[in-house]
């Protein structure tokens, strides 16, 4: 990464839509630009948790302005993480395909621990060094991730599914604030964060500190009432949840530090924040400036590099849970790389990194079960928590994996993506060729693009040599024949 690179982050939140734009210079990022709109998609989602046509339209006419700011910059230097919203929304799909169009680039929807470990990357770049054992709250609207870390290492991740908006909208409906709706409202907090005990507990850190929206709102309206700037404590917490009370509504409620976007939804922000104090038994928090955000930017550059690529050491750990034969595994993954840099168009790097991926999982579902592994290695990555991986990534990796072996037109819509069938014809290829379990001579083969054809040469001599190899490639020949796509092998 060169000094002076621009970066960017999109964070789709329940509450809001941010855009952060940093210039990288000498290993940190300076911010340059921030833009927020209150799009509240976290009210939008219908009794069948699907997202309302009005709720899409203000995401979309958000992304569009952001997208406008956008303009020129390159693919790998924009990062667009949605969250919890979009994590439920029955027909995110739909919002996906046009947000992603309008925006100008891809949004990934990452799952709940993901979006933990990115926000306490945000955190951690933006606090001074130190040894402290650190527990990080960030209540969303709705979701409320905690994350327990030293220095920049998240040692314990975990999401829950409450949040500002999901409970101003289920306790203080109309905006009104009452004794009864605050006890209900806590009480059905502490029910959810329940679990959280035996991980979080107070002995396991030393600072607790508030990122992002509700803990921000809270540590302005504190401050501005005379308290310690960035400083969130028991009694100022109960001093607060007393004014609501007191103005008995929102629309009634006058405090200064309160921005007006913030109004509709801090009821509910401020009842999950008492219930995180009491659970966790915190006396301060302190309001951190790094959020979701700018963990996303730093992402950014942690991905620029295979060595410093946090997805290279998930996919190891993954390999190790599931007891893949590691030697295997790297014999597949080194053909079909070999193969797709052959056929591959220039700056296909990150294509072939997600394919030695996909190929070092490609058995992660033999554990399961011999015969349909492909099947269940899908599933799991379909399934699990990865960090560093979004989940459309997972599904890719899943797909990949899925489609090793059977019939190719299966796999359907995703026979569109030209870069996609040509990791799937490598990954096909390396399997087959290395169905031995030992090294294949893949020095006499090379592999051929030309649009929707490709073609597999081999030296002379070489289907003699190899006469299993060469009947499973003519095999390979027809399980293409029903798609858009051509294979074609010539073994003289």
């Amino acid at each position: 990464m060169q000094n002076g690179t621009r970066l960017a982050a999109v964070d789709l939140g329940s509450n809001s839509f941010r855009l952060e734009i940093g210039r990288y210079e000498f290993g940190h990022i300076q911010r340059v630009e921030y833009l927020k709109e209150t799009v509240r998609q976290g009210n939008g989602l219908d009794e069948d948790r699907n997202l309302t046509r009005d709720a899409m339209e203000r995401g979309w006419a958000c992304l569009a302005r952001f997208g406008e700011r956008l303009a020129g910059f390159p693919r790998a230097q924009v990062r667009a993480v949605a969250t919890q919203t979009l994590r439920e929304a029955r027909n995110r799909e739909e919002f996906l395909s046009r947000g992603s169009e309008v925006l100008g680039y891809p949004i990934d929807v990452v799952s709940g621990p993901e979006e933990a470990r990115l926000i306490y990357q945000g955190v951690a770049r933006l606090l001074p060094q130190s040894d402290e054992r650190r527990l990080v709250v960030d209540i969303g609207g709705r979701s409320t991730e905690l994350i327990l870390g030293e220095q920049f290492t998240p040692h314990a991740v975990a999401s829950f599914r409450v949040g500002s908006v999901a409970w101003s909208q289920r306790y203080f409906s109309n905006g009104e604030f009452s004794p009864q709706a605050f006890l209900a409202a806590e009480i059905a907090a502490k029910a959810v964060l329940d679990e959280a005990l035996a991980t979080f507990r107070p002995d396991a850190w030393d600072i607790a500190y508030g990122s992002s929206g509700t803990a921000g709102a809270v540590g302005d309206i504190l401050s501005a009432a005379g308290g310690s700037p960035g400083l969130i404590t028991r009694d100022g917490l109960n001093w607060l949840r007393e004014r609501l009370l007191r103005a008995q509504s929102a629309d009634r409620l006058r405090l200064d530090g309160l921005k007006e976007e913030r109004r509709a939804v801090i009821g509910g922000g401020i009842s999950v924040l008492r219930a995180v104090f009491d659970l966790l038994d915190i006396h301060e928090m302190h309001v951190a400036q790094g959020a979701l955000r700018q963990g996303a930017l730093y992402d950014l550059l942690d991905r620029e590099q295979p060595g410093t690529d946090l997805r290279t050491a998930t996919v190891q750990g993954l390999m190790q849970r599931f007891g893949v034969d590691m030697e295997h595994a790297d014999r597949v993954a080194r053909t079909a790389c070999t193969l797709f840099d052959q056929a591959a168009p220039p700056g296909s790097e990150r294509a072939s990194r997600k394919l030695d991926w996909a190929a070092r999982l490609h058995e992660i579902g033999c554990r399961i079960s011999h015969s349909d592994y492909h099947r269940h290695g899908a599933y799991i990555l379909d399934n699990t928590d990865a960090a560093g991986f979004a989940v459309p990534e997972l599904h890719r990796l899943g797909v990949l994996v899925q489609g090793q072996r059977g019939k190719v037109r299966k796999l359907g819509v995703e026979l569109g993506d030209p870069i996609f069938v040509l990791q799937l014809l490598c990954l096909r290829l390396a399997v087959a060729l290395c169905h031995a379990r030992r090294e294949p001579d893949s020095k006499g083969l090379s592999l051929q693009a030309d649009g929707q054809r490709f073609r597999v040469s081999a030296r002379p001599g070489w289907a003699i040599a190899y006469p299993q190899s060469a009947h499973l490639l003519r095999e390979e020949v027809q399980a293409w024949q029903k798609t858009p796509w051509e294979l074609a092998v010539d073994m003289p």
